[in-house]
């Protein structure tokens, strides 16, 4: 216990409770919470040139390219198809692609696309790290081109810093105005450009601008372009750090052999200028702390911090980097794409290691051989699929008619598929139920039954009819249970697709 006559001890300023709304320079105690969090700063980042940077310039220029010029792309299937090279169609429940087609009931196909982007982008992330992001991210590429549209309404990164602190005059509201405008134009083009993937693009074109084309073309653009003008124009860098879960996924991707953009800080430590450096060169990395890596980062990270979430592995820093050791006389690499093996045994003395050695790892051949087991089996089936399908539907209600005579009869909707650009005759058979007698739609006893019935299908189209199958009376049911109809196109293909059904009979008493 304390001794009540000895003098107190001065509290140390560490320990002393702190008045945070005193120290914020705020007498209002209500705001003292969210003044502890720092606002979201603008990134200004700096124009570069360099190796990643016209690589970037590719990518975008061929993904922009890809998204805004595919629509109109031609593509001859003859008369009964359309000519469009890529092609939702919705309305007949069709996509096509070049000379693929594909119908509803084969969406495996589009499953198994959706798987192999999938393991593409594990391949990706286990060989360069979050160079999807970095480079073809539909976000990191809208982005990119408002970011050289802001250098060209403003000026490069301290003509923009200054722009933003200067007040709203008539010079500032006229040149936000202009660019804001170019903005909404490249946004309304990107909505516009989707819309024409799901119905005839120069149609759809020409009835949007004269207003004939469907509320939905009109709201669906509505949409697109608000997102991309909020998203890609201001947004940017904080979709990648708080709303995209993918960096999150990527992360359990990467380990130490992964190759990332890395800041060699055992070369560059300790930072200091030329001038100090000159001086004590013993003391001093090669990192003469210029900022230029801060600058050109479109996130606008330090990536001398090491990895962190912000982070695209676009390369840009290492660009802005190689120029700075190139114009100072020191080794290019200070940041480069590098493993953490690499890094450490370089640390402890180990020559450099070629980047791509990285590539040469069991996951990532694991992963592009699953990924080319899939490729591979799709272009099979694809190659191998026919073009006559059948489907049967039995009535459910009722079940079954018992007729005056005794006889059962069972009706069945038959869906003829006729996956061919041309129309096509098809025989119908049944098969396997040797009492049985087929009947169509004008058909009303058994003597008039056809044992098989032609069928006209037209090109692309499915074809419903409907058919009835008798079994006389005294017919034992355990021999009528299951039967099949058979579907044979009557060209030089030949083709058959056979669908099994059952015959629902009375049960006995």
């Amino acid at each position: 216990m304390a001794d009540p006559n000895e003098p107190a001890r001065p509290v140390p300023a560490a320990e002393k409770p702190r008045d945070w709304a005193k120290a914020l320079g705020s007498t209002d105690h209500t705001i003292v919470g969210s003044a502890l969090y720092e606002a979201s700063k603008t990134v200004h980042n700096k124009r570069i040139d360099g190796a990643f940077r016209r690589f970037k310039w590719l990518v975008m220029v061929v993904t922009l390219a890809i998204y805004y010029i595919t629509p109109w792309i031609r593509w001859d299937r003859g008369p009964y198809a359309p000519d469009q090279a890529v092609l939702v169609d919705l309305a007949h429940r069709r996509f096509y692609m070049f000379d693929i087609e594909i119908w509803p009931h084969e969406f495996y196909f589009v499953a198994g696309m959706l798987i192999m982007a999938g393991i593409g982008l594990f391949i990706v992330t286990s060989a360069v790290g979050r160079a999807w992001c970095g480079y073809a991210c539909p976000q990191t590429v809208w982005t990119d081109l408002f970011q050289h549209i802001d250098r060209l309404f403003d000026g490069d990164r301290n003509a923009r810093v200054r722009l933003d602190m200067a007040p709203w005059t008539a010079g500032k509201i006229t040149r936000r105005g202009a660019k804001w405008a170019v903005y909404a134009l490249i946004s309304l083009l990107t909505g516009g450009a989707w819309i024409l993937y799901f119905a005839d693009a120069p149609t759809l074109a020409r009835d949007f601008f004269t207003l004939d084309a469907a509320p939905i073309a009109y709201g669906t653009v509505a949409i697109l372009a608000g997102t991309t003008f909020w998203l890609g124009g201001f947004m940017r860098e904080q979709v990648c750090i708080y709303m995209c879960p993918w960096p999150r996924i990527q992360t359990a991707m990467l380990d130490e052999k992964s190759l990332i953009v890395t800041y060699k800080d055992w070369r560059g430590e300790q930072r200091g200028s030329l001038k100090k450096a000159a001086k004590n060169p013993d003391q001093y990395g090669d990192c003469i702390d210029c900022q230029q890596c801060v600058a050109v980062c479109p996130t606008g990270i330090d990536i001398r911090e090491g990895q962190q979430i912000g982070c695209i592995t676009c390369g840009l820093c290492i660009d802005a980097c190689d120029k700075v050791m190139k114009d100072i006389g020191r080794p290019r690499g200070l940041i480069d794409y590098a493993t953490l093996d690499q890094c450490e045994a370089e640390a402890a003395g180990a020559p450099a290691t070629p980047a791509w050695k990285a590539l040469l790892r069991p996951r990532i051949f694991i992963y592009f051989g699953v990924w080319g087991a899939i490729g591979l089996a799709m272009l099979f089936a694809l190659g191998t699929r026919a073009h006559t399908d059948l489907t049967i539907s039995p009535d459910r209600n009722p079940p079954f008619m018992l007729l005056k005579d005794g006889s059962v009869r069972n009706a069945y909707t038959l869906r003829l598929r006729n996956m061919e650009a041309r129309p096509r005759d098809m025989e119908v058979a049944m098969v396997g139920l040797p009492r049985g007698a087929l009947l169509w739609t004008d058909a009303v006893s058994v003597e008039n039954a056809a044992a098989v019935q032609i069928i006209a299908v037209p090109a692309n189209e499915t074809k419903v009819v409907r058919a009835y199958v008798m079994l006389p009376p005294g017919t034992d049911d355990d021999d009528s249970e299951h039967f099949a109809f058979r579907l044979t196109s009557l060209d030089e293909q030949r083709e058959t697709a056979v669908a099994e059904t059952t015959f629902a009979m009375p049960e006995d008493d």
